[in-house]
């Protein structure tokens, strides 16, 4: 698989002179179902001798999308170049917004792509205030020689997967649904940043991952985790909340993960930390021995989940 991936932030000729097959949409979280238009595109560039694109875009960190976002925009690129994507087109938001169908379809589909073939969903909308639909797209595409090609909705459990979906699931603590949804273990990759130093208190030191503004945090509690650090994956036991037990004002929520078995300093860097279980509500114990039983017995369930013949074993991609 080619995982080279061309990036460009502005709507300019992208040098696909072969012409290109295009799947069109945000694509927040990547779910399952856009990776089927995706794959679409790429199976298509692959046998007909295509470049294989992607059109998205990009909103600023303060837009809420519809009760937060799934995914960096780093992590975004990195899953397109996993399924093939070879031109990746990104503008920020305001550059497209206020195009009408036709200059959608001329600027960036034709300017830009050279598309032969665009992909879309069958809830896709286009241009400004939303204006073009498929049936659209298929009438200005047809008019310029591009097939346009309708990728049916994913479905899990009998429903349509959306990335609405996935945040109500993540809400709830279900990350085996939002897993399932997404095709693959939902992740952050934050950067850590200093704490209260409490893990070292109380003899598990913790690193501290604050989600941004404009993301969606899962439900507060205790999860079976994994995470990345220098090449090498632990099992992790992570606490995501206010720490009420510690924490008397109720505010300023973290995710801090105990990785057993790792000792070394990961202040600035970005590791990954990916999310299996979720294993308890968060609560207040009453002394501090409470909370480290509770931390340690999540751990050993971490350690026994990711163990051979676990039920994390084989799940847990490399």
């Amino acid at each position: 698989m080619n995982r080279s991936l061309q990036i460009s932030d502005t709507l300019q000729d992208l040098g696909c002179a072969q012409g290109s097959a295009v799947a069109l949409g945000f694509f927040d979280g990547i779910h399952i179902g856009h990776q089927s238009v995706i794959r679409a595109a790429v199976e298509c560039a692959r046998a007909e001798g295509l470049a294989a694109g992607v059109f998205t875009f990009r909103l600023p960190l303060s837009h809420r999308l519809k009760g937060g976002r799934l995914e960096t925009e780093a992590d975004k690129r990195r899953v397109m170049a996993q399924l093939g994507v070879q031109v990746y087109l990104e503008p920020p938001f305001e550059a497209v917004c206020d195009q009408s169908p036709e200059e959608f379809v001329d600027q960036i589909l034709v300017n830009a792509f050279h598309a032969k073939a665009v992909f879309c969903g069958d809830n896709f909308t286009f241009g400004k205030k939303a204006a073009g639909n498929v049936d659209t797209l298929r009438a200005l595409c047809g008019a310029r020689g591009i097939r346009v090609v309708q990728v049916a909705m994913a479905l899990w459990q009998g429903q349509s997967v959306s990335s609405t979906r996935i945040r109500a699931a993540l809400e709830a603590g279900d990350v085996a649904a939002a897993n399932a949804m997404l095709g693959r273990p939902y992740r952050i990759d934050f950067p850590v940043k200093h704490g209260q130093g409490l893990g070292h208190t109380l003899g598990f030191p913790t690193i501290n991952q604050v989600f941004p503004e404009g993301f969606i945090q899962p439900r507060y509690g205790i999860y079976i985790t994994r995470v990345l650090v220098n090449g090498v994956w632990y099992a992790g036991a992570t606490g995501l909340g206010t720490r009420p037990t510690v924490n008397l004002t109720g505010k300023n929520p973290t995710c801090e993960t105990f990785i057993p078995g790792f000792s070394g300093d990961l202040y600035g860097a970005q590791p990954v930390l990916e999310f299996y279980e979720y294993l308890a509500p968060s609560r207040k114990f009453d002394s501090v021995d409470g909370l480290r039983a509770c931390v340690q017995d999540a751990a050993a369930k971490a350690a026994a989940y990711f163990a051979p013949g676990g039920a994390g074993y084989s799940a847990a991609r490399v």
